[in-house]
């Protein structure tokens, strides 16, 4: 009996009846250790975005303006000479930090008046800074160093010092309920709403529903069945996010209403990757397997498990394939920065760009599938036909 038991759920597993697991497991193996391994292999931010708003605009602003970019671990991508608010300068994660030399710095030099030069740290992922806070208090005391006489030193005149004033924003204490809570909250959000529509096609296949939507409907009979599911999880998220804020220390500094805009996108999105990645399944039970494929990847890649500064260019255009990406982006923009949408226009046009890609190949499997359907109904038509046609001259 035990023998019997064993063969037959050797059996089943190779049916094709149930999740491939067979595949599966060497599936997720081969991915982390190759893949994974190769796009995780960095963990400093190295070349970390570094904004500067230089109001003293002299030659010893400059040249520590040039030192920072010298530093393998910063790289200025923006001088402003005029005041800024630097919290409009992490938007869109465009900056990790934000340096601020003030009017008459380079005067204090000489003058022996003390200075600071002002930090300004996102501090929305506590890791990504540490190497920057290190390469920065390095540059201000070698430079302390030349104005107190160094021997090594040819700036005699120097009599004044600098220090830096730093301030960590968006999450000042580093609470784990800005980053890691919040990101599984929004994770495992989107991964059960994926296991509850990915098996919608096979569901409606094994019901015989889905002919006739492919022959007498549009691809909106099947994206208006989403939407039960998506006003569930964007209920889900609000809920969460109300008892991080009230039973823990979340930081919420957007409006509530240009996150709930963003969340009929976002569902929308998954919700239509969720049935093409479902569509060729068998059953239900086979499609839910699928979510491995673009669920995990935004959550590894978006932001709550590492700094995205750690991580290659490449890495960061290719995580974009993702949805839960974008929705990480955006949560961090939104709840984090409080930025409203106008902030974040440019990265709005950009996911719009990528909820029509989603569409138009949602529409162009729906469409084809609606032609094969088609064909094999004519196909059947002709058949039935020549049986008659058949079984009449038989008679």
């Amino acid at each position: 009996m035990t023998v019997n038991s064993l063969k037959d759920e050797i059996r089943f597993l190779f049916s094709g009846q149930g999740m491939p697991y067979e595949k599966v497991c060497i599936m997720v193996a081969t991915v982390i250790a190759l893949v994974l391994g190769t796009m995780l292999s960095s963990n400093i931010a190295a070349d970390a975005p570094v904004a500067v708003i230089d109001l003293d605009n002299s030659a010893y602003s400059h040249e520590m303006t040039n030192r920072i970019n010298a530093s393998e671990f910063m790289h200025v991508t923006a001088v402003i000479n005029t005041p800024t608010d630097p919290q409009t300068l992490f938007y869109r994660d465009q900056a990790i930090a934000v340096v601020y030399f003030p009017p008459d710095l380079e005067k204090s030099r000489y003058t022996g008046e003390a200075a600071n030069i002002g930090v300004f740290y996102d501090n929305t992922n506590t890791a990504q800074s540490s190497e920057i806070k290190v390469a920065l208090n390095e540059l201000v005391g070698l430079d302390n160093a030349a104005a107190q006489g160094d021997p090594g030193s040819t700036n005699d005149s120097l009599r004044g010092t600098i220090g830096l004033a730093d301030r960590n924003l968006f999450n000042p204490n580093g609470s784990n309920y800005n980053v890691e809570v919040q990101g599984f909250l929004f994770f495992f959000g989107s991964m059960f709403f994926t296991f509850a529509t990915i098996g919608m096609i096979p569901r409606l296949r094994l019901t015989h529903q889905l002919d006739r939507i492919l022959l007498e409907g549009t691809p909106w009979d099947l994206i208006l069945r989403i939407l039960p599911y998506g006003a569930c999880l964007a209920v889900s998220f609000v809920v969460g996010m109300a008892l991080l804020r009230v039973l823990g220390d979340m930081t919420f500094s957007g409006h509530l209403a240009a996150f709930l805009l963003i969340q009929a996108f976002y569902v929308m999105t998954v919700g239509m990757l969720s049935l093409l990645f479902g569509w060729t399944a068998a059953n239900p039970g086979i499609a839910s397997s699928r979510m491995i494929l673009f669920i995990p990847g935004g959550f590894i890649f978006g932001g709550p498990t590492g700094p995205t500064a750690f991580y290659p260019d490449w890495v960061l255009n290719l995580s974009h394939v993702f949805p839960l990406t974008w929705e990480f982006h955006f949560t961090r923009d939104i709840i984090l920065r409080g930025a409203g949408l106008a902030d974040i226009s440019k990265e709005i046009g950009a996911f719009l760009i990528y909820i029509g890609v989603v569409a138009v190949l949602f529409c162009v499997k729906f469409y084809r599938s609606k032609q094969q359907l088609q064909q094999r109904q004519v196909a059947d038509q002709r058949r039935e036909a020549e049986m008659q046609k058949l079984a009449a001259e038989a008679e």
